[in-house]
């Protein structure tokens, strides 16, 4: 706890002596405030004409308006930060979970681009082995297309036409008709 001071001051022309634990100059401020308000309310002519006490009682309940005003106006700053520090911690709070959900995001998105990486490896290897299917089918056919060729390169191998090949069986219908034509009339008698 600090010393306890005292101090003289002069409010209304008159010396005093204000001791207290704060400092000499918060007395001295004191005392000007005091001062102050006695010099505001001698300025206007009916104060003037007042009885002492009367003007001491004034003066006392202007005093007491003001402390309450200020009261009033630091409870009111004292509300309006609690409610700034209420906002702050909320907002503290959100940035936290953004925090939260960008990292799980980014966690995500490396995933995904992971995943991404192996499904186009995966692709590149699916379609070589597709490729290399295909040119085994290929070869395949071409190795099948040389056996089928003749052994000997002078013979043609000569595929009939599929006209040529209608009008053949049609011929061989009608040969087997005319047979079984016979055959069935010489049966009849």
């Amino acid at each position: 706890m600090s010393e306890k001071t005292s101090a003289e001051v002069l409010i209304g022309g008159k010396i005093y002596t204000l001791s207290g634990y704060e400092s000499e100059e918060y007395l001295q401020r004191v005392a000007n405030y005091i001062n102050n308000k006695m010099n505001e309310f001698d300025e206007m002519e009916q104060f003037r004409r007042l009885a002492a006490d009367m003007k001491s009682t004034l003066i006392e309940l202007n005093i007491a308006d003001d402390y309450f005003k200020a009261k009033e106006q630091a409870e009111n700053l004292e509300e309006a930060v609690r409610e700034k520090e209420k906002e702050i911690y909320e907002l503290q709070h959100d940035l936290i979970s953004a925090k939260i959900r960008v990292e799980s995001s980014e966690k995500m998105a490396a995933e995904l681009e992971k995943e991404n990486k192996e499904l186009l490896l995966n692709k590149s290897k699916l379609e070589a082995s597709l490729e290399d299917a295909l040119l085994g089918k290929v070869k395949g056919q071409a190795a099948i297309q040389q056996e089928l060729e003749p052994q000997d390169k002078g013979q043609a191998f000569i595929q009939p036409e599929p006209e040529a090949l209608d009008k053949g069986q049609d011929t061989n219908r009608q040969k087997n008709e005319k047979k079984n034509g016979k055959e069935r009339v010489t049966q009849k008698k």
